[in-house]
């Protein structure tokens, strides 16, 4: 074989032998919908507000002439993204409680319910988002759905997007 033949060959084989391993293929839950009662009667809705959450991934490697890497970063109110799916959905977002509109208001709250852990550095988060009325104060529906994504702010958009989608599609 030729010296060529043989670096090539080499080179493929080491190409190879440093190829990123690949994530496991994962299942996310199906999101759980409690719904009690019909919230569509609902024109209004008020969001308790959320904190902005940011999160980051990044990877260095290092050659011969140094070391190189990448961060990213990115941010996600929860309060934001539950809005815009609600506004897509017909409702109209108000800024604070109005006793006039109470009968017509839902009340929508958040909170992270649970983390699942994949494999080593992998792990999604669950979220629940409760919708009572403002009036009556009795829980309407819930719904909850876990997001895998590649930062906690991706987690949390795709987990709040599967939840509402999931409540919206009964």
């Amino acid at each position: 074989m030729s010296i060529l033949k043989r670096l090539a060959i080499g080179i493929i084989l080491l190409m190879g032998a440093c190829a990123p391993l690949k994530a496991p293929v994962v299942s996310l839950r199906s999101p759980v919908i409690v719904k009690k009662y019909p919230i569509e009667a609902f024109k209004y809705a008020y969001i308790t507000p959320t904190k902005e959450l940011t999160s980051g991934m990044g990877y260095a490697y290092g050659v011969q002439y140094g070391v190189y890497g990448s961060t990213v970063t990115k941010s996600i109110n929860p309060s934001d993204v539950i809005a815009g799916i609600l506004i897509q959905k017909g409702y109209v977002i108000l800024s604070d409680l109005n006793p006039e509109l109470a009968k017509e208001t839902l009340i929508v709250n958040y909170g992270e319910s649970g983390r699942r852990d994949l494999y080593p550095g992998a792990y999604t988060i669950e979220v629940t988002i409760q919708f009572i009325s403002a009036y009556t104060h009795e829980i309407f529906c819930s719904c909850t759905a876990e997001g895998l994504g590649a930062t906690e702010a991706d987690d949390i958009r795709l987990a709040i997007t599967r939840a509402l989608d999931g409540l919206f599609s009964k």
